[in-house]
């Protein structure tokens, strides 16, 4: 089996910073520059022209290519190890992203739209597999929380700093390529305690979504509940009834139950003996908020109050999905499994906006509601069976 560290520390207990500080600014950076980049290269598209068609569909590559890239990152990990492959998809995606601004034509930003995103799956996957290796066990969760905490900030200054700078000339692709080069320095530094993988998965890729069923599916319902939600969400709030700038607050409310809670969760779900009942019980969190909505057209500050629980148990089910995950596999299995893991979020963020439009062109607006709850039923359902008839191995 694979050692779990290069350089493991004495007490099995103790948080190994150096990794876990190396592994988590290293995604940070990545997140600074896509929260920067995607409402930047959507300005500029719109500003040359182009359809908003043609602007989803080139949008639509970045599932595309997490999905190409996560069965074959854990052999480019297994071949060249865990911080060499981070460092070139550093090099690749920041390469990439300054390669928009000299893209006249717009073709171009297709196969750069699939380097760059296959170049931050990579970067997401063995970041998320370093993280998980170098926690201890009995803190996991709270690791995992403070991961997604710092994260989550990460996405919310791309915005902020996108608001800044404009979209006008090369300086915002230079600050988002420069911000992802700054991801190689805490991976270099803490190259020597990257996860050693020695052996190969003991399974096909595709395996590994059915083998932790339970952390794939919430994974894949976050993806689908994320980014079909929040895209149309501002859509839905508006035909209800609500201004434009009540329905942003709401989403602004949505995002601080997203880093509010995820800190408490992983350190709640430390202390429970099967993660997968935590999981379960925040998909029936997310059931009930979804079945709510429509009940609370008419009223802002009820609405607001759901929105803070429901967007932190959303995002919940990545955090804690991931601890399970953790808890379960280790060495190159769970390298394989943490890309089986993003493969399934990749699905749902392709699956999730289809199915939410969809829903309410079908069933009018509130088919918003309905379809975000048929997701976290369909959840329900596959979380409860799991734990009533796999009971979890030791």
């Amino acid at each position: 089996m694979s050692q779990p560290l290069n350089g493991s520390p004495s007490h099995p207990e103790e948080i190994h910073w150096p990794s876990l500080v190396a592994a988590i600014s290293a995604i940070t950076a990545v997140g600074i520059a896509i929260g920067l980049g995607l409402p930047l290269l959507s300005i500029i598209l719109e500003k040359r022209g182009i359809p908003s068609t043609l602007i989803g569909l080139n949008s639509a590559m970045a599932g595309v290519a997490a999905m190409i890239a996560a069965p074959i990152t854990t052999r480019l990990a297994h071949e060249f190890g865990v911080a060499r492959t981070m460092l070139w998809a550093v090099v690749l995606s920041a390469i990439s992203a300054l390669g928009f601004y000299y893209a006249e034509a717009f073709w171009m930003w297709f196969p750069l739209r699939i380097v760059f995103h296959g170049a931050t799956t990579t970067l997401f996957i063995l970041s998320e597999f370093w993280i998980n290796a170098a926690a201890p066990p009995s803190k996991r969760g709270l690791v995992l929380g403070i991961y997604a905490t710092v994260l989550s900030i990460g996405f919310a200054m791309g915005p902020l700093i996108f608001s800044v700078l404009g979209s006008d000339g090369v300086l915002p692709f230079a600050v988002g390529a420069c911000a992802i080069l700054l991801a190689a320095v805490p991976i270099y530094i803490a190259r020597r305690e990257s996860p050693a993988l020695d052996d190969k998965p003991q399974q096909h890729f595709l395996r590994y979504i059915f083998l932790v069923p339970t952390a794939t599916a919430a994974v894949f319902v976050f993806g689908a509940v994320e980014v079909g939600g929040l895209s149309l969400f501002p859509i839905y709030a508006t035909r209800i009834g609500f201004g434009e700038g009540e329905a942003a607050l709401l989403l602004s409310i949505m995002g601080a139950g997203n880093m509010i809670f995820q800190i408490p969760l992983g350190m709640l779900s430390d202390r429970m003996t099967d993660r997968r009942t935590l999981l379960s019980i925040m998909a029936v969190i997310g059931l009930c908020g979804s079945l709510l909505l429509p009940w609370l057209a008419g009223n802002w500050w009820l609405m607001a109050l759901v929105l803070l629980f429901w967007g932190g148990s959303v995002s919940g089910l990545y955090t804690v999905g991931l601890s399970h995950l953790g808890s379960r596999l280790t060495g190159s299995d769970l390298a394989a499994a943490n890309a089986a893991f993003i493969f399934c979020y990749a699905v749902g963020t392709v699956t999730g906006p289809q199915a939410i439009g969809a829903a309410i062109d079908i069933s009018g607006n509130h088919g918003f509601a309905w379809a975000i709850a048929g997701f976290f039923l369909l959840y329900v359902l596959v979380s409860l069976g799991r734990l009533l008839f796999q009971p979890k191995r030791a």
